[in-house]
């Protein structure tokens, strides 16, 4: 029942919330988001172990799939998307699914969370294998549609997760590893999309950042598989390779051209001084990772 749950109870704090000035609510909201990094931190073992399985599923050739309704969803359809600037992620390897489909991220569809149904459907839909991983939002952590997306995983044989907001979920046993961030009653009683869709959000950031490391997406802290999609972007990839390599600007410039302007490859070309096609070869060879790569 919804009067059972942290997050659909009142905030003492805020009691009086349509009295108070505007600077004490913003000082209130603020004070009570800094407790957000708290509730995460308790719950970094089932972060990890998620983040195994994301790892798992995108270095055997599967993928990463979000699945929630309303703000949750909306916060996995989000991180899906900016896998493929940031770390030139195919964008069928990182999804996003929505109850109510793509139209529901800009204009809510109510009702569509309400059904396990919608949720088997989705799995179906896009033919959800044992390679996958499928992390469920629901900050209630009771959202059928949720749900439903980790029954029908199961079925299938994919690695399941289940992120909440609230201690002993119902959704919780559906999930391989369940991830559980107590972030308490909301300054605005049951707005879920304030510290809870902040904490989703921060875990979905650690999630697929940590996984994309771990497929070799990233070199010290550069993101070295950025897409340069633009003209920020492009300035962007060559600094990156300036600062890898120590290479100065017009060094940089012409190894990105020999490279097609794949950063990975015009590193490892300044680093070992070889030719495009030699550093493309490491680069097979060491499955993506540059420190290997440069080191073999």
């Amino acid at each position: 029942m919804l009067d059972k749950l942290q997050t659909e109870l009142r905030n003492i704090r805020s009691m009086d919330l349509d009295e108070m000035n505007r600077y004490d609510i913003l000082k209130l909201m603020n004070e009570e988001d800094a407790t957000v990094p708290t509730a995460i931190e308790r719950a970094l073992v089932e972060i990890e172990a998620a983040t195994t399985l994301v790892i798992d599923s995108l270095s055997s050739g599967g993928r990463l799939i979000y699945a929630g309704a309303g703000t949750s969803g909306r916060l996995g359809v989000l991180d899906a998307v900016e896998c493929t600037p940031t770390f030139d992620m195919p964008a069928e390897r990182v999804l996003g699914l929505i109850a109510g489909g793509e139209g529901a991220f800009l204009k809510a569809v109510e009702g569509a969370e309400d059904e396990r149904i919608l949720g088997a459907n989705e799995c179906k839909r896009i033919n959800v294998s044992e390679k996958d991983t499928i992390i469920a939002l629901a900050a209630s952590g009771r959202t059928p549609y949720a749900i439903g997306v980790l029954e029908e995983a199961n079925k299938r044989g994919a690695h399941t997760v289940a992120i909440s907001c609230n201690r002993h979920a119902e959704m919780s046993p559906y999930a391989d590893v369940a991830i559980e961030l107590e972030t308490g009653p909301e300054v605005l009683t049951g707005s879920t999309r304030l510290k809870a869709g902040t904490a989703q959000k921060l875990v979905l950031n650690m999630i697929s950042t940590v996984s994309m490391i771990g497929i070799g997406k990233v070199y010290q802290n550069l993101m070295v598989d950025v897409q340069p999609t633009n003209a920020k972007l492009v300035e962007r990839s060559k600094r990156i390779v300036m600062e890898a390599t120590d290479a100065n600007a017009g060094d940089a410039e012409r190894a990105l051209q020999e490279a097609d302007g794949h950063v990975k490859t015009a590193i490892v070309m300044l680093l070992l001084d070889c030719t495009g096609h030699e550093a493309k070869a490491k680069l097979e060879k060491a499955n993506g990772f540059i420190r290997k790569a440069v080191n073999s």
